[in-house]
């Protein structure tokens, strides 16, 4: 028997998507709960499972575009496929095995060393999920194959693969000007084709402007300077710089609500609740998921969302309700060393907050020039919702958060004012 393996609604109005690629070959032994594809829509990617267990034959070719509930490969349920034997990269070296007790210490001592290691490795959406699955980290795969001895079948294999490799690192592009005149043509994926209609369709339907300012960050530099262990040490996750940001949007949005709203046709939406999207770097492009209700949560609560966001935008594996929605976006071009920019707003929204690199440079403090962490920071927004009033006087607000954290706790006040009641 022949079952068929079709593509998923990935979600309401999206018609069609493009196959990402393949976690199988053509002719394999495919099992029942296998994930065995992986389909991009307009909005996130998706991994669909073989359904049944036998031949898997594939039918379209990775790249291509179909439509949502189209045939794209058939498993043949009377047949054995082809049984993908391990490489030499993947089999266990020869050696004699260690004792429980060895192993856990072993283990261990990995798993404090590989907190330091810091290197990205190119890791499947299902290896992801084998290694989560038997709580494997990515510090113990590289100190693994860092002990690992090399044959030379490690060699060959390397030799083979090497010229199929696409470089990515700046470093290596350096070295890879031939000098020839030739070029290479690769298909937009759905995520860049849906992201490039966004931004031209911001750009000509909406009346956006960009007001700018600048913060000291010394206070928020000191604080984390002073916390940043303690504060590691009790929540298990970095104390950064997003989680201030986003606690200042959110208590600057309650004095000027007009930032966090939108147009729908004839009438605008105010919210009494502030999702914030935080734009992140994926390896598919840029994705913008949400925090619910940022303006209840503590910094490690935001904190700890951010990084569960990020992992997932990492991975590919965001859903589609962790992307829908969203009220105000911010925004972070200073990782990449961005000291000024212009964000485009995220549609439907009527704001966005840039962040950029910080920069120590002079100013003047009680009449005396000091040296201080500076930091450009920009807010993009739609002229029809937002008045020019309303988006200075946001961002000096979000200004004036940063620069006296403690206000954050009091609605913007002095605590002495509080205090005293004044």
């Amino acid at each position: 028997m022949k079952v068929e393996i079709k593509v998923p609604s990935p979600g309401e109005s999206i018609t069609d998507v493009q196959i990402a690629g393949w976690l199988v070959a053509d002719g394999e032994q495919v099992e029942d709960n296998q994930d065995v594809v992986e389909i991009d829509s307009d909005k996130a990617t998706l991994s669909v499972a073989a359904g049944a267990s036998g031949k898997i034959s594939i039918l379209i070719e990775e790249g291509e575009t179909v439509e949502v509930n189209s045939v794209i490969a058939e498993i043949d349920t009377a047949k054995k496929g082809n049984i993908v034997q391990k490489t030499a990269a993947t089999a266990e070296p020869e050696k004699t095995q260690p004792s429980k007790v060895e192993k856990a210490a072993v283990k261990e001592a990995i798993k404090e060393k590989s907190k330091a290691i810091g290197e990205d490795i190119n890791i499947s959406p299902l290896a992801r999920k084998l290694m989560m699955a038997n709580n494997i980290s990515d510090g113990e795969i590289i100190e693994f194959f860092k002990q690992h001895r090399l044959g030379k079948k490690d060699i060959e294999y390397y030799i083979n693969e090497a010229d199929k490799k696409t470089i990515t690192s700046y470093e290596t592009n350096l070295n890879t000007w031939s000098g020839s005149r030739e070029s290479n043509r690769t298909k937009m994926t759905m995520l860049r084709k849906k992201l490039s209609q966004r931004l031209v369709s911001v750009k000509s339907e909406t009346a956006m402007l960009t007001t700018f300012n600048e913060v000291n960050m010394s206070p928020i530099m000191s604080i984390r300077k002073k916390y940043k262990e303690l504060f590691s040490k009790k929540h298990d996750v970095n104390l950064g710089f997003m989680s201030f940001f986003t606690k200042a949007v959110t208590e600057a949005i309650a004095f000027f609500p007009q930032v966090n709203s939108q147009i729908d046709g004839d009438e605008i939406i105010n919210f009494d609740y502030v999702d914030v999207s935080i734009a992140i770097s994926a390896p598919k492009g840029l994705v913008v998921p949400v925090l619910r209700n940022a303006e209840s949560m503590n910094l490690s609560q935001i904190e700890q969302e951010i990084k569960n966001l990020a992992t997932k935008a990492r991975d590919n594996k965001l859903t589609l309700d962790e992307m829908q929605g969203g009220t105000f976006t911010i925004t972070n071009g200073g990782i990449f060393g961005s000291m000024l920019s212009t964000p485009i707003l995220n549609p439907p929204q009527s704001a966005i907050l840039g962040m950029h690199n910080i920069i120590e440079k002079p100013i003047a403090v009680k009449g005396k020039v000091e040296i201080h962490p500076m930091m450009y920071i920009a807010l993009s927004y739609d002229h029809r919702v937002i008045d020019g009033r309303e988006s200075v006087g946001f961002l000096v607000k979000v200004k004036e958060m940063l620069e006296n954290p403690e206000r954050m706790l009091f609605g913007s006040k002095d605590p002495i004012e509080v205090l005293l009641g004044v």
